[in-house]
Order: C-alpha cells, then sequence, then structure tokens
C-alpha cells in the first residue's frame, strides 16, 4: 500500500441514507481522484467486531456498506465483503447486524477471511492474512468511527488488523500487547504488506466513551475519506478534538515520521477539519491494557469455535 498520499476528504452526512451515502462516497472519491478501472476485484472490509451487544453500534453501518457496494459496482468492480471478527464468523456478523439484509438483491459475495497466508512483517513478525485480501485488486477500508478501551481509538489504521486472520489476532494482543510499542508497531508494520485501495470512514454516529464493542453513540455526521491512513487518522483526531499523542497508533506512525502524521503536511479538498469539528467526543478515561489474559484467550478460541 501506497501512505504518499497527504489529501483527506471529509463531508457532512446526517443520515444513514444509502442515495445520500452513495452521493457522499462519490464526492470523496472524486475529491481524492480516486479511480476504478471496469472489472476490478474488490474487497470492502468494513468493521465487523461483533454484532452481539449493542445493537450493532460497534460495526460499519449496513447503509454504508450497501452504499459503498452499489458505488464500486456502478463502476464496473466486483466486489466481496469480508473481515475477521473478534468473535464468530464475518457472514454471521453480517446477517446478526443487517448488513447481509442491506446488501440483498445485489451481485455482492460475503465472505469470511479464511485460508492465512504467512507474511512477514517489517520486523520479523510473521502474520496470517486472509487469502481473500492478497486476491483483491483494491482493498476498501471501511472503519467506524469510534473509541477504543486499549488504544484511545480505532479509526483508519486499527480497521486493517482484520485482514489477519481468527485466533490469530487474540494471540498477537496476548504475546505483544505488554512490550513496549511491538503492538502497534506490528499495526503499522501491515499497512506495507495490504494492497492498494482507499479508506471511506463510517462517522455518522460514532461511537465514544469506551469499544471497541460497549460504548455510547455520538452524533459525528461525518463522512470520511482517505487514500492514506495515516493521513486520515491525523485528520480525524483533530476535528474529535483531541491530542494526538493519547493515541498509541499515531504515535508510533509519528516516531517513524511517517508521511501523513503531521497535520500541517494534510490538504483538504472538500472540508477543513476545523469546519466539521465536533465537541463532546468522550474518548475512554483508562486505557486497559493491550494483553490478553489467557483465559480471555482461551474463552475467545471456544467462542469462536462454538460460532462455527
Amino acid at each position: 500500500m501506497d501512505i504518499s498520499a497527504c489529501e483527506v476528504g471529509l463531508v457532512a452526512c446526517r443520515q444513514y441514507d444509502r442515495q445520500l451515502l452513495k452521493g457522499r462516497v462519490e464526492a470523496l472519491c472524486d475529491a481524492l481522484d480516486f479511480r476504478v478501472s471496469t472489472g476490478s476485484r474488490v474487497l470492502l472490509k468494513p468493521n465487523l467486531v461483533s454484532a452481539v451487544r449493542n445493537k450493532g453500534l460497534a460495526c460499519t453501518h449496513p447503509e454504508v456498506v450497501a452504499a459503498v457496494a452499489e458505488w464500486f459496482l456502478d463502476q464496473g468492480a466486483t466486489v466481496r465483503v469480508g473481515d475477521s471478527p473478534a468473535f464468530g464468523t464475518a457472514v454471521g456478523v453480517m446477517k446478526a447486524c443487517g448488513i447481509s439484509t442491506a446488501l440483498n438483491g445485489l451481485p455482492v459475495s460475503p465472505i469470511n477471511f479464511e485460508a492465512p497466508q504467512s507474511v512477514r512483517l517489517a520486523s520479523g513478525l510473521s502474520v496470517g492474512i486472509a487469502r481473500a485480501v492478497g486476491e483483491c485488486d483494491l482493498l476498501v477500508n471501511l472503519p467506524k468511527i469510534k473509541a477504543h478501551g486499549q488504544l484511545y481509538l480505532s479509526l483508519a489504521v486499527k480497521n486493517y488488523f482484520g485482514t489477519v486472520v481468527g485466533f490469530r489476532k487474540p494471540w498477537l494482543h496476548a504475546r505483544y500487547g505488554d512490550i513496549d510499542n511491538r503492538f502497534e508497531a506490528m499495526l503499522v508494520d501491515l499497512l506495507a504488506v495490504l494492497p492498494a485501495g482507499i479508506t471511506l470512514a463510517d462517522g455518522v454516529v460514532a461511537m465514544h466513551e469506551d469499544g471497541p464493542v460497549a460504548g455510547q453513540p455520538f452524533p459525528l455526521h461525518l463522512l470520511a475519506g482517505g487514500r492514506n491512513p495515516v493521513a486520515l487518522d491525523t485528520a480525524l483526531i483533530a476535528l474529535l478534538g483531541l491530542p494526538r499523542e493519547a493515541s498509541p497508533v499515531w504515535r508510533e506512525c509519528h516516531r517513524r515520521g511517517l508521511v501523513g502524521s503531521s497535520l500541517q503536511e494534510l490538504s483538504f479538498p472538500l472540508a477543513t477539519p476545523e469546519e466539521v469539528a465536533v465537541q463532546g467526543f468522550r474518548p475512554p478515561a483508562h486505557l486497559r491494557p493491550v494483553s490478553f489474559h489467557p483465559w480471555r484467550l482461551l474463552r475467545g478460541a471456544l467462542k469462536r469455535v462454538m460460532a462455527r
């Protein structure tokens, strides 16, 4: 993935109306000069952490997924939708949170992220990336803008962690969560081995106070896009009125001097962060350890087996 772009698209969007959302997606892609070739194999990667709790608030909204899918279909692409949820399967979570219903009638294939392909990161760590990710021409990242009880915020960079298959995700939490910045470094290293594409972030109704599952709704009324997830995260933290240094993922990006980690280098072809800035978004008061207790790791594995 090329993360050299500095353009970030920000557009107001007050409701989950499909045609309104589709128009906003069109505006974002035009502003970011994002083009799709006919016949491109597109993989949409929403946030499907869990639909069991909080009435699906923690997941990317079904109408956002459907609107983005329709837009890519209109460009002549083939579209699949998948993820590797914390609990259960992607197809199961899509059914539970309403994405399957929203996609009904569209020539879109919902898939589970399976068949991990071992990829070595710059740190030397090997991770199992879903085979479907390697098979796509464009990876479209569809995060939910939300607070995160371990990482402060879950935005564009964090959402790519779902490309890692199944049990390997909690294992990476357990193995590297307590070692300096190894977990955040792994998240950032993933960017270099993933396909090119775009991030379109769902902030119509964001989630604050806690996360990634048990937070409260926050009416952010925003869709945001960028070809560089680092730049998009920097802009989103700014418009939420939060200190960038409080985000472990942003700190790792800034430590490396990655393009997009400085607000001053960004450009905004649509609205600026100041024009769509909000007040009242509350991040977690205290961050929990990134590492999982071994019992939680075992419990998660059992839930995954039972869900299948």
